[in-house]
């Protein structure tokens, strides 16, 4: 049977005048006890030892407990449970509420304030129970222990609001977490479970996972942060959820090797990034939602190598890109509305993208790099593209199959050094041409297929090489197929047709073989070369004619000599025909008498 004790400060029929007095009468019989308490403010520090229960008489919050320094409630061993009591410490490095040596604490209902201090510190061996309560200005903290958060609210924790650590074990239900100044929660070296949370204006990562830790979030809200909503780093796992960030840093950053597993994910107005992994981070990332992210919707960088289905990408500037030394996976994207590249791959990256849709973009697939960047784009639609749905510079690589690209300026280029290969792939509707090679390129092309391009067919120029058979080009404008200045190659089995255009006009370079098709071929036959013209600006001027005159200028030495060539002595004389001297120059310059 649990014994009742009753705390009244102004005295009462077996009241006592605090509550510790109240406790110590309970541990002294050493049964389970309820101690019910006044209204009040009580100065003082509780030792709460075996099963007791402590309980405001009031309504919750009219029974204050405090004290100077340190702790106010210190729980061990047993079973305890607090309700409706507000309780607020200063500089309480172990905890306004320390619970230790295998306590089983419940607090429901409670108001806990810790200025310059931990709110809650339940120890390893413990557990620790929360349940429509107030934690303001310091962290909760769950080191090696069981924890049970729910309908709890904790604002402006001086760093974390939330910390499970050292193999802690915690669920964290329907709670709201507001102005944290590092993180809301951090699970680290511990397993976190969060549902139906808010969690809003941290000064860092909302929640962050890190040192093998295990996080699962589930149908959670993130905003207003300064940094990243969700963050994943040092090995941690872990799932989320139907969960939405809206307006941070990062929607999730992945990172130095965690692996987690996002299924419906909403990253909204995220200033830099909606999914961003880096630095040998991983992940899988299902059925996501990025929308207007200020920079990159989808971003793999430094060795990140995310897996990515499913997923659509609306508005903003970049769609996906893997940059410096990254790689991905990305399987049923859709992304529309962007003001730059839908997908990017630079700089020794590597990227294979499937059954993509690409709609209303500047670019479709950009690549840049040396020629370990490569990329694979397959089974997709690029179309109503400002620019070119797919473009290839640097020494990168691009391999095409099954691809699309309708309504745009020009379909497939490859530029520099870069290397093209286009497998069963059709360009239409295009407003300069289908393919292009310029530069040093190389294009190889099977079934390529262009329709209805206002310019050219396909065009190389440059030193560019051309390898293409098996392909069709109709109604180009212009011409089907235009080589310039010395590229070279292949053309086998190709057919040009239309009504106004001309089938080839050509350099000689390029050898067609089974060339279908009734248009005329024109050779392109270069210009004479213009003369050479040297023009002098600092020489002699001459207002008449000057014959058999040697010239010569910017020399330090000029020796003038006057020779004879009329006696028989070399001295000669003049006669009636004028001075037949001659006029010798030299210089100790090289190009003397010049």
């Amino acid at each position: 049977m649990v014994r009742k004790y009753v705390v009244a400060p102004h005295g009462g029929r077996g009241a006592h005048p605090d509550i510790g007095s109240a406790l110590r009468a309970a541990s002294a019989r050493g049964r389970a006890a309820r101690v019910e308490i006044a209204p009040g403010h009580y100065e003082e520090a509780l030792a709460v030892r075996g099963d007791i229960e402590l309980t405001a008489l009031g309504d919750p919050g009219s029974v204050t407990v405090s004290r100077p320094r340190g702790t106010v409630l210190d729980v061990s061993g047993g079973s305890v449970v607090v309700r409706g009591l507000v309780l607020i410490g200063r500089d309480a490095d172990a905890g306004v509420v320390d619970c230790h040596d295998g306590a089983a604490l419940t607090l429901t209902a409670v108001a806990v304030r810790a200025h310059d201090g931990v709110c809650t510190h339940a120890r390893p061996g413990t557990s620790l129970t929360l349940t429509d309560s107030e934690f303001r200005y310091g962290r909760a903290v769950f080191a090696g222990c069981s924890g049970h958060i729910e309908r709890c609210r904790f604002t402006d924790a001086a760093d974390n609001a939330v910390a499970v650590i050292e193999s802690a074990r915690v669920t964290v239900l329907d709670s709201r977490i507001d102005g944290a100044r590092i993180h809301g929660v951090r699970v680290s070296d511990a397993r976190a479970h969060l549902a139906g949370c808010h969690v809003t204006g941290t000064g860092k990562a909302a929640v962050m996972a890190d040192t093998r830790a295990e996080l699962t979030v589930e149908g959670c809200t993130v905003d207003a942060v300064h940094m990243a909503g969700l963050a994943f780093v040092e090995q941690s796992r872990g799932l989320v959820r139907a969960t939405r960030v809206t307006d941070a840093e990062n929607g999730i950053l992945v990172a130095s090797g965690a692996d987690p597993l996002v299924h419906g994910g909403v990253f909204a107005d995220c200033r830099d990034t909606g999914i961003h992994v880096q630095d040998s981070g991983r992940g899988t990332f299902e059925d996501c939602e990025i929308l207007r992210a200020g920079n990159v919707a989808v971003l793999s960088t430094r060795g990140g190598a995310p897996r990515v289905d499913g997923c659509r990408v609306r508005g903003g500037n970049v769609g996906v890109a893997v940059t410096e030394k990254a790689r991905g996976t990305f399987t049923r994207v859709d992304v529309r509305d962007l003001t730059g590249v839908a997908l990017r791959v630079w700089d020794e990256s590597k990227a294979a993208f499937a059954q993509v849709q690409v709609e209303n973009c500047p670019f479709g697939l950009e690549t840049r790099g040396n020629g370990g960047t490569t990329a694979e784009l397959t089974d997709a639609r690029i179309l109503d593209f400002d620019m070119a749905a797919v473009a290839a510079v640097g020494q990168s690589r691009v391999t095409l199959g099954q691809v699309r690209a309708q309504r745009g300026l020009l379909g497939f280029g490859a530029g520099e050094e870069a290397q093209l290969h286009v497998r069963d792939s059709a360009v239409s509707a295009v407003s300069t041409g289908g393919a292009l090679a310029f530069g040093t390129a190389r294009l190889v092309a099977r079934g390529l297929e262009v329709t209805g391009a206002e310019s050219y067919g396909l065009c190389a120029t440059g030193s560019a090489y051309l390898d293409v058979a098996d392909s069709r080009f109709h109604d180009c404008a212009a011409t089907g197929l235009r080589f310039d200045e010395t590229c070279g190659g292949r053309l086998a089995d190709c057919a040009v047709t239309g009504a106004t255009a001309v089938a080839v006009q050509h350099n000689g370079r390029v050898k067609l073989v089974s060339l279908a098709g009734s248009l005329p071929v024109e050779e392109i036959t270069e210009p004479a070369a213009p003369p050479t013209v040297v023009n002098h600006y600092h020489g002699p001027v001459f207002v008449e004619a000057v014959h058999n005159a040697q010239l010569a200028w910017n020399n330090t030495n000029v020796v003038q000599q006057r020779g004879d060539h009329g006696g028989p002595h070399g001295r000669g004389a003049p006669d009636d025909r004028g001075d037949r001297s001659g006029l010798s120059i030299s210089s100790d310059q090289d190009g003397a008498g010049r």
